[in-house]
């Protein structure tokens, strides 16, 4: 896949819109949030490489 840095834009019940941090102009992307880390917010930094997402700041 790839690697790539996302920011939590919006949580939205079981799912969370993510901005894609080197491709702001991107539409966002839907992620259920069963595939995140428990501990996001808004505002929250991830890091997405080999098909896992860690928290990486707020």
């Amino acid at each position: 896949m790839g690697i790539f840095d996302y920011e939590v834009i919006q949580i939205d019940g079981d799912y969370a819109h993510l901005r894609n941090l080197d491709r702001p102009e991107d539409e966002l992307k839907l992620v259920a949030r069963a595939l995140l880390p428990q501990e996001i917010q808004e505002g929250s930094r991830l890091h997405y490489e080999c098909f896992e997402y860690t928290l990486t700041g707020r």
